[in-house]
């Protein structure tokens, strides 16, 4: 994809990357364009932190594509760094073309300069397709995950 640049976030980005976040079948029902504000103290956070990487694909001077990327430091594996993938979106009339594909490699060969020593991600049991992509980049389905939400009504999500 030649015509497709890699870059950190910018502010100016967040509404393209909330708009994928919501043309998703899990996000419409916990996203909204409506409200930017929270988006924005988040981005705000991430952009301090050294540890996060929140990156869009742009083509044609607009964001098509997102992930974000946190550098996570533990004692397990003898100190080693993990890197954890999150919030996979590629927009809509811009799938099926690799740009996921770049952009995980992307994500992968940063976490490797960074040093860590793995890289991992969660995917909602739904998301079936995304499984298959993730798996055809070497991904392996090792654990089962638990989240516990913490916003009322206070139920696993």
């Amino acid at each position: 994809m030649s015509d497709i640049e890699i870059r950190k976030a910018r502010r100016g980005d967040i509404e393209a990357i909330v708009r994928m976040l919501v043309d998703d079948q899990l996000g419409a029902t916990r996203d909204s364009i409506d409200d930017l504000d929270p988006y924005l103290r988040a981005f705000r956070a991430i952009d301090a932190d050294p540890n996060q990487f929140l990156v869009v694909a742009v083509s044609d001077g607009e964001p098509v594509a997102t992930l974000q990327l946190t550098i996570i430091p533990g004692l397990a594996r003898s100190g080693a760094l993990r890197g954890q993938i999150e919030a996979v979106r590629v927009r809509r009339d811009h799938r099926s073309a690799g740009l996921g594909g770049d952009l995980m490699r992307w994500a992968i060969d940063e976490a490797q300069r960074r040093g860590c020593a793995l890289v991992q991600l969660t995917s909602d049991t739904s998301r079936t397709g995304a499984h298959k992509f993730y798996e055809r980049l070497g991904f392996v389905a090792s654990h089962t995950g638990f989240k516990l939400n913490l916003q009322p009504p206070f139920q696993s999500t």
